[in-house]
């Protein structure tokens, strides 16, 4: 390709409401153009980015043996009906009626729709297993899009829904599909690392995230530096502290605590650390009475785990302030155990506290010296709040470590949810009729490109990883129209390396250096060869590596050569 054939519309600084890297230098390098909130345009040099990773998924996925084909974006709310989730998905889902009053929605995922499918075609076990894929696009109506493509509205996803006759069926397809995502990773040039997580709002027995490791992540990762174990820390155990409960030594004393409404406030009054107070946090309940959670003052709360509690109201919903009041005679900030008739879970990191610090239910006063089965009855143990660096590791291999990285995959055992709910069944070996097992998979297309300039950038602009950068290589000739031999050497080269297979684009638009490099620098390209009559004459070319410092001078006569190496190693 040459660059005055192709589209290039960079910019010098990024549009104001740009919030994060990887969204301002998609921008400013003309990958994509905002048309509304969370809904983009994906111009050429974009979509090059796109169909390389979508080619990289396409052929792991055929390699893994599912089979491709494709769904329609528009599909009839009586499918979503069928499984609960056309009134449980929530305001994501997008729903609209057709002309003839008829309700459909805007495929967020397609479940239902898959299973709808396969219930019609596939009736004996000897048809089975099955993995079916698509690269479609979705639409989920965000309340709140933002960081371009990392959270838009409209986006590019990779789903696969495969189908078993039995459980065992099930986990040796999820494994394959593990090692399909990690090739798949591994072959975009990513650093990743597959972590356990929670199945959320799609439901199953277990599941595995692909993140992308970077330190503008939304989400955290526990590991363990030393052995495999990753999880999501929202999944991540908190493990029992090992050494047992110290036996009271203080007497129960109420204190007035002016103004002291929060955990850091509460500790600087009383001069203590927040590891000697308990939290209260009020939730809840699903028999609409409020629920009480007791942490350790300087842990936090782990709202999916808290949210499987027994009693609890599912999705976690926090009381609000009239309840509170109600049930605890007192405003938040003062609330704790002791006289409260409702249900109590603590956390494992407070079953192990004597003589802590809580509150005594009554505004601006606390108790000190508060000790569990003395002053109130023990409560409830559950693991319910966040891990932190420090902590052991649940696989008993020493202690996490926490990173940030961005979901770009997730991967679930869905079991019988969907098949059971839409009828979906087969003829057994014993000729029962049985409930097929299910698997899902999916990758977030769009959210690669975001997710690898979240992890691969510097102060000039993109680096891309080969595999995946819009070209692999450019040649930059100085003085294009004034050098019949620059153009005669540049054009020699940009033909053998196309001749060879190589993604190269030739800028023949007569630019300044400065302008040209900026250019290159800021798209990402990650391999750069210039040519100019005085390197002509001295028989050199110049490469450089986007991520190198320094150029290195080569002889015109092996310059393709050279390149052909550097892109195979």
């Amino acid at each position: 390709m040459r660059a005055s054939q192709f589209y290039i519309s960079t910019l010098k600084e990024a549009p104001a409401d740009a919030e994060i890297v990887s969204h301002k230098l998609m921008m400013r390098a003309g990958f994509i153009k905002k048309l509304s909130a969370g809904i983009y345009n994906y111009m050429p040099m974009g979509l090059r980015v796109i169909r390389k990773i979508e080619n990289i998924i396409r052929e792991e996925m055929n390699r893994a043996g599912a089979v491709e084909l494709s769904m329609p974006i528009v599909q009839p709310a009586e499918l979503w009906q069928e499984t609960g989730r056309f009134d449980k998905m929530g305001d994501e889902l997008l729903r609209f009626k057709d002309r003839h009053q008829r309700d459909f929605v805007m495929q967020p995922t397609s479940e239902e729709v898959i299973t709808d499918i396969v219930r019609q075609d596939l009736r004996s076990y000897r048809q089975l297993p099955k993995n079916l894929y698509q690269i479609q696009t979705k639409f989920r109506d965000e309340r709140r899009p933002r960081f371009g493509i990392m959270r838009g509205r409209e986006f590019t996803m990779k789903d696969a829904y495969s189908f078993h006759k039995d459980f065992e069926d099930l986990k040796r397809e999820y494994q394959n599909m593990f090692g399909a995502y990690s090739s798949i990773f591994t072959r975009l040039g990513l650093e990743f690392r597959a972590v356990a997580a929670d199945t959320g709002a799609i439901g199953g027995t277990g599941s595995h995230e692909f993140h992308v490791i970077a330190e503008t992540g939304e989400d955290a990762i526990a590991y363990n530096p030393d052995s495999e174990y990753a999880a999501n820390v929202e999944l991540a155990e908190a493990v029992s502290p090992a050494t047992p409960r110290p036996a009271p030594s203080a007497a129960l004393t109420k204190i007035h605590t002016p103004g002291a409404k929060t955990i850091e406030q509460l500790a600087a009054f009383l001069k203590i650390d927040a590891n000697q107070t308990i939290k209260s946090v009020i939730v809840d309940g699903d028999e609409g009475v409020p629920v009480l959670l007791l942490l350790r003052g300087d842990h936090e709360l782990n709202e999916v785990k808290a949210s499987k509690l027994a009693g609890v109201f599912s999705p976690l919903r926090f009381a609000s302030p009239a309840t509170i009041r109600e049930a605890f005679g007192a405003e938040p900030g003062s609330i704790g155990p002791i006289g409260f008739q409702g249900k109590i879970y603590m956390d494992r990191s407070v079953a192990v506290m004597s003589d802590a610090v809580i509150g005594a239910n009554e505004n601006d006063y606390h108790y000190t010296g508060a000790n569990l089965g003395r002053d109130f009855p023990e409560p409830a143990v559950a693991d319910i709040r966040n891990v932190v660096a420090g902590d052991p590791s649940p696989d008993g291999k020493g202690t996490l470590a926490i990173c940030r990285g961005i979901e770009v995959g997730h991967i679930f055992q869905l079991r019988t949810r969907y098949s059971e709910a839409m009828g979906c069944k087969f003829i057994g070996e014993d000729g029962k009729e049985q409930v097929m097992e299910m698997g899902c998979y999916g990758v977030g297309v769009t959210r690669i490109m975001g997710a690898a300039i979240e992890q691969n950038f510097d102060e000039r602009g993109i680096i891309w990883p080969d595999a995946i950068a819009p070209f692999q290589i450019v040649i930059c000739p100085m003085g294009w129209s004034r050098s019949e031999a620059v153009r005669e050497a540049a054009t020699s080269l940009y033909t053998e390396l196309r001749a060879a297979g190589i993604d190269a684009i030739l800028d023949d638009r007569d630019e300044r250096p400065g302008v040209m490099f900026a250019d290159w620098e800021l798209i990402g390209v990650p391999h750069r060869v210039v040519i100019g009559d005085r390197g002509l004459k001295e028989g050199q070319a110049e490469y450089q590596g986007r991520r190198e410092t320094e150029a290195t001078k080569v002889p015109v006569a092996e310059i393709a050569a050279f390149i052909k190496t550097r892109l195979c190693n």
